[in-house]
């Protein structure tokens, strides 16, 4: 663990998740898809570490992490309620290679978010258009509401750099979405996603149910299993 030093955060577009920039003196970068490892250390010495990923990718020492609070947790409350500039965090990372996107990734690739899950995929989307790879890039986004989708305005002006983005609400759309409303399914995945004879490669990442379910549905839609990558998470 690396000790550091929250620089400054700033509240993301939902109300209860909140976008940290982190100082990491000696940080060498990291590679979109990644995550790292945060501890914190009570009054009596408990500890409790928990994954967050990274919300964008490259070099420096600074990271960027959005936290969206989970009920009832242990970790996520303090980074959205209580954290505040200069307090010091211990980091551990970048960690993971396997949900990494590289320019060198063949084929059309597209992207399925479900809540905060869409963290580690703003950081591919942003990755590809400051590449600017011709790479064909779709994202699926499903939102309780457009009060609720994290990075909303990042995402509509990727729309206007190359990657087309789709929007799934399960409870409200926004003001005249003619819409439907509910939980992504096998049919909205076959409307959305590039069709099984486009050799698409997938990142897919939410909670476990949501991620359960779509990666069932790409496969039983005839998508190559080795092709479709997961990252899941519980309570933080």
């Amino acid at each position: 663990m690396c000790l550091t030093r929250l620089d400054t955060f700033r509240r993301a577009v939902t109300p209860t998740a909140r976008v940290l920039e982190v100082h990491v003196e000696g940080w060498q970068g990291s590679a979109p898809g990644q995550h790292v490892d945060v501890r914190l250390t009570a009054e009596d010495g408990y500890q409790a570490v928990r994954s967050y990923w990274l919300a964008a990718a490259g070099d420096g020492e600074r990271i960027e992490l959005a936290v969206d609070e989970v009920d009832d947790a242990e970790v996520s409350p303090y980074l959205v309620r209580d954290v505040q500039p200069g307090d010091e965090l211990e980091v551990l990372g970048p960690l993971g290679g396997y949900f990494v996107w590289r320019p060198s990734t063949p084929g059309p690739v597209q992207l399925i978010a479900g809540g905060s899950g869409i963290v580690p995929l703003r950081a591919i989307a942003r990755a590809r258009v400051h590449a600017e790879s011709g790479q064909p890039f779709r994202l699926l986004y499903s939102a309780r509401s457009p009060t609720d989708a994290i990075y909303r305005e990042d995402l509509e002006d990727m729309g206007e750099r190359g990657i087309s983005v789709t929007w799934v609400y399960t409870r409200q759309g926004p003001i005249g979405w003619r819409g439907p409303l509910g939980r992504l399914d096998r049919a909205a995945v076959a409307e959305h996603v590039w069709p099984p004879d486009q050799g698409a490669t997938f990142y897919v990442c939410g909670p476990t149910g949501f991620v359960e379910v779509t990666a069932r549905a790409l496969v039983e839609l005839g998508h190559d299993p080795e092709r479709v990558r997961t990252e899941r998470f519980g309570g933080a």
